[in-house]
């Protein structure tokens, strides 16, 4: 489930929608360059001579207009071989092409004025499958004025995601209401969820084409490089978050010398291929779902819903149970409820409004309630491209297991382990067992040797202990694979995405680094080398301040 919570370590929960894509085969064929896309450029440009393009800034007029005014954005498109290598040569040229979609927010004063950037800061929401190019409008919004005047922000839409070609597009009924019970109640129901995963993975083959053969995370990491040369630099710094982290690790293993400051924040367990991944991250995800139901049940004088968690929990499996029956307003079942609500285990913020929408629902007073929260928090059919990219690289990052008998054994245990979001987490990645590309080897970022991270160089590691879509002891992990990586831990954090989110001290940490490439000393051990006390939890009340709906919205974008 590593992708982001609708709005989805493979979190499953589902990447961002993004546009349906014109077949991959047909864009494949488009030679001719685009309006926009980047320019062979072969002149000097300060990066060792390397061959590089210029980009061609112009209007973002896909993105959300008001933040594009405010900030200033401007927009490009990058192209870049399909079949990546470490070298741009001659043979990697003739080869198909992918075009990425690029955002740049340039440097500004805090007056408003333009300024010279000195530095490059590159970010990536997470996912995989979650377009990133509307992320560096609000991280750029989101930076001190010091560092906004220093850096530009530039986004990118990864290959096969959002606005770059070809995207990832399989089956835009996937998604449609409703579907089926992600619970099997019987062999039967479970052979025909089977074969529903199964008729997925066959149409991403029909429909895109040798795309899916080149989706892997090293693909990305190799794309990031040739952004970083676009943008004529020598190094790159970076903001990754959820998946994001596996992705900046990965850049840092295969090219440690061009890899700047990097910030890599709710980090992907570094030793743990998707398919043991997302077993682990189920149950973490059920911890977290039940911090909201104690955190309801404290409330019980507001939202009536049980007076302490197990109360809470009854009525919430009790409301599933309905929904089977009936699905709210027909378009809400049971799959549909507990992907809005999976949410819950990804943002405390999120809690007044989820806990409300139930409350709602149980007590008659608004019968749309949990269309409203579904709308707002899970999965529909925009969602399904995004989707389909985040199958796109989990299937190949790493092998899969093919019998099912091994998928039924490891949902058993899990759903016992984990009863909300054991079995949704199986079907969410179960195409992988018949994905129609060939899944390579798990790449081990920051390998015994790499010289990145000698020293005190980074990349600086944050995470909150009590995240759901990523367990907090990949941070851990992490920092033993960089030699020079430092974790700082938010204690008693409830969510996931912890970085310029309005925690003073984990936002001054990362501020430092970035700003002059400081680190928090290196604690002896396995251990954390600051600790961060979490912020309060969120009050029973709504509407909420301008803040905590930001922090409401983040869920929506940031994935593992």
């Amino acid at each position: 489930m590593i992708g982001g919570v609708t709005e989805g370590e493979g979190c499953a929960v589902g990447a961002k929608g993004v546009p349906a894509a014109v077949p991959a085969a047909l864009l494949l064929a488009l030679a001719a360059p685009a309006q926009g896309a980047a320019a062979a450029d072969t002149d000097g440009d300060g990066t060792g001579g390397e061959r590089r393009a210029s980009l061609e800034w112009g209007a973002c007029d896909d993105l959300t207009a008001e933040r594009v005014e405010e900030t200033g954005a401007d927009c490009a498109e990058l192209e870049v071989p399909l079949e990546t290598a470490r070298s741009d040569g001659a043979g990697a040229r003739a080869a198909e092409t992918v075009r990425l979609a690029l955002s740049r927010v340039p440097a500004r004063a805090a007056d408003g004025e333009a300024a010279d950037a000195s530095r490059v800061l590159l970010v990536n929401p997470g996912g995989p499958g979650s377009a990133g190019r509307e992320w560096a409008l609000r991280i750029a919004e989101q930076l001190p004025d010091d560092l906004r005047e220093q850096y530009d922000v530039v986004g990118f839409d990864p290959r096969g995601t959002g606005a770059s070609t070809p995207a990832v597009t399989c089956d835009e009924s996937y998604f449609d209401p409703v579907r089926p019970d992600t619970v099997p109640a019987s062999r039967a129901d479970e052979r025909a969820l089977l074969e529903r995963t199964r008729a997925y993975a066959e149409a991403c083959g029909e429909k895109n084409a040798e795309l899916l053969d080149h989706m892997r995370t090293e693909d990305s990491a190799h794309d990031i490089d040739r952004i970083r040369r676009a943008l004529g630099e020598n190094t790159i710094d970076y903001l990754g978050y959820s998946y994001g982290t596996y992705l900046g690790a990965a850049y840092a293993t295969l090219y440690p010398e061009r890899a700047g400051r990097l910030v890599l924040d709710s980090v992907v367990h570094p030793g743990r291929p998707w398919y043991e991944s997302n077993l682990r991250q189920s149950r973490a995800l059920d911890d977290a779902l039940r911090n909201f139901f104690d955190w309801t049940g404290r409330h019980h004088d507001v939202y009536g819903l049980g007076a302490d968690a197990e109360a809470v929990e009854e009525t919430y499996f009790r409301v599933r149970g309905e929904l089977a029956e009936e699905p709210a307003g027909d378009v809400v079942g049971p799959t549909e409820y507990e992907n809005a609500f999976i949410s819950a285990a990804y943002a405390a913020a999120v809690w007044p409004r989820l806990a409300e929408a139930l409350s709602d629902h149980v007590s008659g007073e608004d019968e749309a309630a949990l269309v409203d929260a579904s709308e707002r928090f899970g999965e529909g059919p925009s969602d399904e491209p995004g989707y389909g990219a985040y199958l796109a690289t989990q299937c190949t990052d790493s092998p899969w297991p093919t019998a099912w008998p091994v998928w039924r054994d490891a949902a058993e245990r899990s759903a016992a382990e984990a009863p909300a979001t054991g079995w949704n987490n199986i079907w969410y990645n179960a195409p992988c067992a018949a994905w129609p590309a060939e899944a390579g080897a798990w790449l081990n970022v920051g390998a015994a040797g790499n010289e990145r991270g000698a020293g005190d160089r980074g990349p600086l590691l944050v995470h909150a202990t009590e995240d759901g879509p990523t367990p907090v002891e990949g941070a851990y992990a992490l920092r033993g694979r960089f030699p020079g990586a430092r974790l700082v831990i938010e204690d008693g954090g409830l969510s996931h995405g912890v970085s310029l989110a309005g925690n003073t001290c984990v936002d001054e940490a990362v501020a430092d680094y970035l700003r002059e490439g400081v680190l928090p000393y290196r604690a002896a051990g396995r251990a954390a080398d600051l600790v961060c006390e979490a912020g309060p939890e969120p009050e029973a009340k709504l509407p909420q301040s301008a803040a905590e709906v930001d922090r409401e919205e983040r869920v929506r974008l940031i994935g593992p």
